[in-house]
């Protein structure tokens, strides 16, 4: 779950330490106090776009922090294939950095991509504002919901489909290659035979261009070497060290300590005469052969007109070499190998049909159940009267998904009108109560340990409210959940309770957060209820909305038999 976030110089937040609790931990705070600018940095964190207008002004960068723990062995696992591991206490850090010319991510000080970043915290958290539920309005969404409700039926059914098109649409484009003529077969079998006896013939191997250009290197600077190697022998040879170890030999006979002195000199003279030797010896074996200079030049530009039009080295044109004469064997073969091809895919739409079949039959068992598990949610969530149906219905062609299109349909009129799709029927607020239906249907099988509800409780109210905050303790009771809301019937569901406020400090805005205590919690229920005004009245009403949620959320566990 979701430990602490630290957020440093982001927008109007100077500093901000949050560390959250499991179950149902509910943000509230006056318009403006910066609840957006609070969520908005743990979209930051986890991949979000960052600008350097964000940076607090007067300030050289912005710093968000995010601190989970990791603890189901599935989801290490999962991380594992990633590249990524918590630490030996199951701790991950996730961090942005945010500067006026670059931002960096990492995790656990480690520096990753955006796309890895995602991919990472996409297994751990999920956040639930506006934009998620929009996506109720696409039908590719409605597919994922079904598939992830039937995870444990249809996920290796889904694996099978998946690799399947593969093997479909290969050899569809396969089966798509075989459309020549036997003219332009012709054709293009001469110009391979030409092309393959031409690379045959050089008979080039991997490493002879490096080979030629070095002697033809040597060749065309032999005056140079044998000019620069004559000077060299004639300096080796005229250094006299042979009177300088005579004479220190004298002296040496009169002083002993001399004696290292001689030997150096004496290893030296030996190793004078070595040089001058393998030099002599070297401008003994040059020759320069106009003709042998010629054959190398021509043999370079061979090898080299070679690789300029079947690769940029040997290798890449024996390769070149091997690909056409598998393509010449295929087209001597053509009408065999089409058959074939043909009789391949034919097998493998078979299968497909098969597959996708079972697939779909699985998806439809699934549909049935949980369109009238969304129903009922759906009706406890104030939907007085409501219809809501999954539609399965078979596409004409086969996806890496399968051969279904699922839709959700809705009507809030039974009888006179029938369902329609969400996007023609659902409002803002109505999205954000059937995505919460939604959550609350999956909340047992859904495995991100972490959900965040933005915007959750947008046009709803009264009895309305109250049901959305059942549903949404019922599913803090499977995962984590942080919810930012400006109703009291949510606020007083919170097994913790934060405040943002919004001060000025030396001429300053600044947003902070902090964790409210059992009386600090009435009495931001009693700002919640009552406005500008707290009368004895509000509080005490505040109080029996605590008491009553209590009570609740004793209920809730229970019926999860919890306790």
């Amino acid at each position: 779950m979701l430990l602490g976030l630290h957020v440093k110089n982001l927008a109007l937040i100077e500093k901000a330490e949050v560390e959250f609790t499991g179950g149902l931990n509910i943000l509230t705070g006056e318009t403006g106090a910066g609840k957006s600018i609070l969520i908005g940095s743990v979209g930051l964190a986890l991949g979000g776009k960052a600008s350097k207008d964000m940076i607090r002004q007067g300030e050289d960068s912005a710093l968000v922090e995010l601190a989970f723990s990791v603890d189901d062995e599935k989801k290490k696992n999962a991380l594992e294939a990633l590249d990524i591991a918590p630490d030996e206490d199951g701790l991950l850090i996730i961090s942005k950095k945010i500067t006026p010319s670059r931002t960096v991510s990492r995790i656990n000080d480690e520096t990753v991509t955006t796309a890895r970043l995602k991919a990472v915290t996409g297994l751990l958290l999920d956040i639930h504002g506006q934009h998620e539920h929009q996506s109720l309005l696409h039908k590719q969404k409605h597919l994922e919901i079904l598939d992830e409700y039937s995870r444990n039926e249809t996920e290796n059914l889904k694996r099978d489909v998946e690799e399947g098109y593969r093997k479909y649409q290969a050899l569809r484009e396969k089966l798509s290659g075989f459309h020549l003529d036997e003219e332009t077969r012709k054709r293009e079998s001469d110009f391979l035979r030409f092309e393959i006896q031409e690379i045959e013939n050089a008979a080039i191997r991997p490493g002879e261009e490096e080979e030629l250009s070095a002697v033809c290197r040597k060749f065309s600077h032999s005056r140079k070497i044998a000019e620069a190697m004559q000077t060299a022998f004639m300096a080796v040879d005229g250094a006299d060290l042979g009177r300088a170890v005579k004479h220190v030999e004298n002296a040496a006979a009169y002083d002993e300590n001399l004696n290292d002195i001689l030997k150096e000199l004496s290893d030296a003279e030996d190793i004078l005469n070595g040089v001058a030797r393998s030099i002599s010896d070297y401008m003994n074996e040059m020759e320069f052969d106009e003709e042998t200079f010629k054959q190398t030049e021509e043999r370079l530009d061979r090898i080299r007109s070679l690789m300029a039009k079947y690769g940029n080295s040997e290798e890449a044109v024996l390769k070149s070499l091997e690909e056409k004469r598998e393509r010449l064997q295929e087209l001597e073969n053509y009408e065999e190998l089409a058959a074939l091809a043909s009789r391949e895919l034919e097998a493998q739409t078979r299968s497909m049909e098969q597959l996708c079949g079972t697939l779909s039959e699985a998806r439809k068992r699934a549909a049935r159940v949980l369109e009238e598990r969304i129903g009922a949610e759906l009706m406890d969530l104030n939907f007085l009267h409501v219809d809501f149906r999954i539609d399965v219905r078979d596409l004409e062609h086969f996806t890496a998904q399968g051969a279904d299109e699922v839709e959700f349909m809705i009507s809030t009129n039974p009888g006179s009108v029938p369902p329609r799709p969400l996007g023609e029927v659902a409002s803002g607020g109505e999205l954000s109560r059937i995505m919460l239906a939604i959550k609350t249907v999956l909340a047992d099988t859904d495995d991100i340990p972490t959900l965040i509800f933005d915007e959750i409780d947008t046009g709803i109210s009264g009895r309305t409210a109250q049901k959305v905050s059942e549903r949404l303790s019922y599913i803090a009771g499977k995962h984590q959940v942080l919810c930012i809301t400006h109703l009291p019937q949510i606020a007083a569901m919170a097994d913790t309770h934060f405040e943002i406020r919004k001060t000025v400090e030396n001429g300053k805005t600044s947003t902070r957060i902090h964790k409210l205590g059992k009386e600090e919690q009435t009495e931001e229920l009693a700002r919640l209820l009552g406005g500008a005004e707290i009368t004895g009245a509000v509080l005490e009403n505040a109080r029996e909305m605590k008491r009553l949620a209590e009570k609740k959320k004793r209920e809730l566990l229970e019926e999860r038999n919890v306790i």
